[in-house]
């Protein structure tokens, strides 16, 4: 503790310097060796001893992190390294690998300036290489390379020189065409892996070496010598002579950002305000003595000082005391202490300038993505956009009654603190549903609801999100309001995908300049009329108002909103989530009297008119899908192939290396609970496989009406399809 509480000394004095600032985050494929990096990086700070370096896996504090040996959480360590001459300060991330925990990752993104992105040499790069990398070329947060594992090339498949460089080289490549592909213009830019100028580091995270082109040339010591030493099996001589922390951090102070030269950058794809606005310059320059802008990107929970904000700060100073607004929230929040993490512990400092990650208590208000500013009429930052959505849900009940209302405040908090799981809390049936990333996702939460939150849980077994969509244009239908004195009419058609990814991507949102935001909806297809006419998106659906002349309509509009929000949560086929419907108004016949055009008039005739349009455009399910990449010896292939058909699966592609084949499949997340299993006994336990979100597909026919029921029965509605008739009389 002592040496860390050194450390806080150093970390205060060189938080006023943004130019010697860097944070970085490290992102990889789950077992391709980042949270072992970190332990090295670490130990080279004199954070903990260089002995258990790469075994203590300092940042993986959690005791199901431990348990399971992965990590699940983000932590965050900040530290100082001395390159050439010069003391830097370096705010590190380490990321979670596994899908499931994809959120993180791109939680994490939003605060960082750099990524070491880590590839395991003997398997390449995996999908969530792909995964993590997308993130950070999205957020324009710069890479460099880190080739792990390279004693696995030598020693296990016993590969020779030439061979060795050749793989390695394969690696680099096929991570610029990643590069390449993601964003052409940053890649030009000189985003590029190049190992000759240094961007691309070799190494083993769990014997402490590594190696790269501008240090060879410092001590001298090559790739021949390298594979000399690995094949002697003498790894500490090669990790006293090029030490990992030494290597790897030269590579992060010489070629990732600091704060001044990233956020000139950054803050123009992650901040749409007015650029020339004195806000808009002091993020662009990190100025420190400017407006407070925070942007949270975690929270967790202090058993002492309840909730820490975590987050990047981009302009302004942070002081324990000040008062602040969060977007979203009417009240102002007062910050309570101001600190710094070094893993699992929060150590206070006196304030904190802009440039920095910040972690803070006080802010009662804040949620993940959340914008903390001291003006209260600050233009938020862009939300931050996740790659997967919740696929999988589990009914949660507390065991004992008496714990009920504190179960319903736990599952609060918990949406809270991690924002890829969806809380819904029926009032009406009284169940709490917990949708997530996957089954591992939402068993680690159970756990710690258990464990942290001391309340005792049962779940269910878990149940799939289906999502509603329409597959034809239906109307105008006519929806009256119960007292028979408004009617509106509505038509439904399917939104084209290419609307959709733009809603997705961030492109369009109701929070961009109506010019801005027409321009985009008519260049992607829309009509004037339609483009102008887009009142609210939901999710991946849109509203569009192309009514004219209607009197009473500006005030009706907010209702029509409420009861497309409605429709758009749970749709009419079996009350799940709808997904690329786009709805038109076309025309309303309002009463003169504001009494009876009232809430309780225009939201259900507004809703059932869109219920009964999307029954009459062929209502359908999308099931979503991932795609599972299995890698197996070519004796088991047969194995791993019927295990995937066998699940509705489609193998999309196979390849051979040496004597492994790749295969690269899609199958119904319906159909994976327990692939796990059964994928082991298939092959012997010898294969090795991920998966990833690919998006939702329609449901086949033939298994429709089945779904559907299968869902209205645990819904507790009827179990026959509906009609359109039984929402509007015709």
């Amino acid at each position: 503790m002592g040496r860390r509480k050194k450390m806080v000394e150093r970390v205060t004095v060189l938080m006023n310097e943004p130019k010697m600032i860097r944070n970085i985050g490290i992102v990889a494929h789950i077992d391709h060796g980042k949270t072992t990096l970190t332990d090295n990086i670490l130990a080279g700070a004199g954070m903990i001893s260089k002995e258990l370096a790469g075994k203590q896996l300092f940042t993986d504090s959690d005791a199901e992190e431990q348990e399971r040996g992965i990590t699940i959480d983000s932590a965050c360590v900040s530290m100082v390294h001395e390159f050439q001459g010069n003391e830097y300060l370096i705010n590190l991330i380490d990321t979670p690998g596994h899908v499931d925990f994809g959120g993180d990752v791109t939680r994490a993104m939003r605060a960082v300036d750099g990524a070491v992105v880590v590839v395991d040499a003997v398997e390449g790069t995996m999908p969530q290489t792909e995964t993590v990398l997308r993130q950070a070329l999205k957020e324009h947060v710069k890479p460099v390379l880190f080739v792990n594992k390279v004693d696995r090339l030598i020693n296990e498949l016993q590969v020779d020189q030439q061979e060795m460089q050749m793989r390695l080289g394969k690696v680099i490549d096929h991570v610029n065409k990643l590069i390449k592909g993601m964003n052409e213009e940053k890649y030009k830019a000189g985003w590029r892996m190049d190992a000759s100028e240094g961007t691309v580091v070799f190494g083993s995270a769990l014997y402490n070496w590594a190696i790269s082109v501008p240090f060879m040339t410092k001590s001298g010591i090559g790739f021949k010598d390298v594979y000399d030493f690995c094949k002697a099996g003498d790894m500490k001589s090669l990790a006293d002579k090029c030490p990992l922390h030494e290597v790897l951090n030269d590579t992060i102070i010489r070629y990732l950002p600091n704060p001044l030269e990233a956020q000139a950058d950054r803050v123009n794809v992650i901040w749409h305000g007015d650029k020339e606005s004195v806000e808009g310059k002091d993020m662009l320059t990190a100025n420190r003595n400017g407006d407070v802008a925070l942007m949270v990107t975690d929270i967790s929970m202090d058993p002492h000082a309840g909730e820490v904000a975590t987050g990047r700060l981009f302009s302004g100073t942070l002081k324990r005391g000040m008062e602040l607004n969060v977007s979203g929230s009417v009240n102002t929040n007062r910050l309570q202490q101001v600190g710094v993490f070094m893993g699992p512990e929060r150590l206070e400092v006196e304030n904190i300038p802009a440039g920095n990650i910040a972690a803070v208590t006080g802010l009662r208000d804040a949620y993940v993505g959340a914008t903390v500013s001291s003006k209260d009429d600050m233009i938020p930052f862009e939300s931050i956009k996740h790659a997967s959505e919740p696929v999988v849900t589990v009914a949660v009940e507390a065991k004992h009654m008496k714990d009920l209302p504190k179960l319903v405040e736990v599952l609060r908090q918990v949406a809270k603190e991690d924002n890829t799981l969806r809380i819904t809390i029926n009032e009406e049936t009284g169940e709490h549903l917990m949708a997530g990333m996957g089954e591992l996702h939402l068993e680690v939460i159970g756990h710690r609801i258990e464990r942290d939150k001391g309340v005792e849980i049962t779940t269910s077994p878990p149940i799939v999100v289906y999502r509603e969509s329409i597959q034809k244009h239906a109307g105008p239908v006519e929806g009256k309001s119960p007292n028979r004195h408004n009617r509106f009419y509505i038509e439904v058609e399917p939104l084209e995908a290419k609307m959709v990814e733009l809603i997705k991507s961030g492109d369009v949102s109701m929070r961009m300049p109506e010019v801005e935001r027409r321009e985009k909806f008519m260049e992607a297809g829309f009509s004037k009329d339609e483009a102008k006419g887009v009142v609210h998106i939901f999710e991946s659906n849109i509203l569009i108002d192309i009514t004219k002349g209607i009197q009473y309509m500006n005030e009706t509009m907010e209702l029509v909103i409420d009861a497309f929000d409605e429709v758009m949560k749970a749709g009419p086929l079996s009350r799940e989530p709808c997904q690329a419907v786009k709805a038109t108004l076309v025309d309303a016949k309002l009463h003169e009297d504001a009494v009876h055009r009232g809430p309780a008039q225009v939201i259900p005739a507004a809703r059932t008119a869109i219920q009964a349009a999307m029954l009459d455009a062929s209502d359908t399910l999308l099931e979503p899908f991932q795609k599972v990449f299995i890698q197996t010896p070519q004796n088991n292939m047969g194995g791993a192939t019927s295990q995937i058909q066998g699940r509705r699966g489609i193998i999309i592609n196979m390849e051979q290396e040496g004597d492994m084949t790749m295969i690269e499949s899609k199958a119904p997340v319906a159909e994976l609970f327990g692939f796990a299993g059964d994928i082991r006994s298939a092959t012997e336990g010898r294969a090795m496989w991920s998966t990833e979100f690919a998006g939702f597909e329609p449901l086949p026919a033939s298994l429709l009406k089945e779904v559907v029921s299968q869902i209205r029965q645990r819904k507790g509605l009827k179990a026959e399809l509906p009609k359109s008739n039984d929402f509007v009389s015709q």
